[in-house]
């Protein structure tokens, strides 16, 4: 049974000067610019209209930005590797072109293993909203953040909020990054002693809300984990195509080795992509 070949899988069309698989890539690459572009735009929009002292002054308040600044450079890492995997198949070296192939695969996997450790930390990192001001490190708050201890309220999840039976109070103590941190209105610290953190006592007839820094939390947190999260499953997308490159490039490269360079180049321009969205949301969120 004879085989249809597809005009223009590897050498370029006259119209365009690509091969049909890049130029197909660029299109979808253009649909991911409008997609994200939505969003960034979305979040400026929020942004701007949040009422006065309902949305971090800075980025840092919250997140965990040495993680977020090495996740960068994994990323921008990775993006080198992938041109290099690239480079290394145009000129013949398959063993080499695999092997930066597998490393780039291994640094995805490394941001998305840091990524997890930085969203662990918000749910185990809890915010309680009272109704009259707390005394904390000498100054009142109308909300204070830290972890609960083995003596907070029985809490169960659901969706979008806490249920939670209240006991006669709630402590309070935080980790080495958000020690004794009381997040007033204005956003400023508490200024206890970070070495030993003091528990906070809040009465439990006082709390109005008490929350986890889930996506639930805020506006601001909705939309870092909408954004983050899309990106992540980019990423996830990214290492299913590089896997799947280095498990047949083996034998592609004996038999259909210009495909096999095309696929890791489309692979490239899309892993460089995800990579450039990520150096956009990593100011935006963390930095300003």
């Amino acid at each position: 049974m004879s085989t249809v070949a597809i005009p223009h899988d590897i050498e370029p069309h006259p119209m365009t000067g690509m091969y049909n698989g890049k130029f197909g890539l660029w299109l979808f690459l253009a649909s991911e610019v409008m997609l994200f572009g939505a969003l960034f735009s979305t979040y400026v929009l929020l942004r701007v209209g949040a009422p006065a002292g309902t949305w971090p002054a800075h980025g840092s308040e919250i997140l965990d930005i040495p993680k977020a600044t090495f996740n960068t450079l994994v990323l921008i890492g990775s993006s080198v590797t992938m041109v290099l995997a690239w480079a290394s198949l145009k000129m013949n070296d398959v063993a080499k072109g695999r092997l930066f192939l597998l490393i780039t695969f291994l640094l995805a996997g490394t941001f998305l293993v840091v990524k997890y450790f930085e969203y662990r930390d918000k749910f185990h990192h809890h915010e309680v909203f009272v109704k009259e001001p707390v005394l904390v490190g000498g100054k009142e708050y109308m909300n204070v953040s830290g972890h609960l201890t083995e003596d907070s309220p029985a809490l169960t999840r659901a969706p979008r909020r806490w249920a939670f039976s209240i006991p006669e109070y709630v402590l309070i103590v935080a980790d080495g990054k958000y020690a004794a941190e009381g997040h007033g209105e204005s956003g400023a610290e508490a200024g206890a002693d970070h070495g030993h953190p003091e528990p906070i006592r809040i009465e439990g007839s006082n709390i109005h809300r008490l929350t986890d820094y889930g996506p639930w939390h805020s506006t601001f947190l909705a939309t870092y984990f909408t954004l983050t999260g899309l990106h992540g499953l980019h990423i996830v997308g990214g290492m299913v195509v590089i896997f799947y490159l280095l498990v047949a490039s083996p034998s592609m490269w004996n038999g259909r080795r210009e495909k096999l360079i095309n696929r890791v180049e489309c692979t490239g321009l899309y892993w460089h992509f995800v990579d450039l969205v990520w150096i956009f949301l990593f100011p935006v969120f963390y930095l300003l």
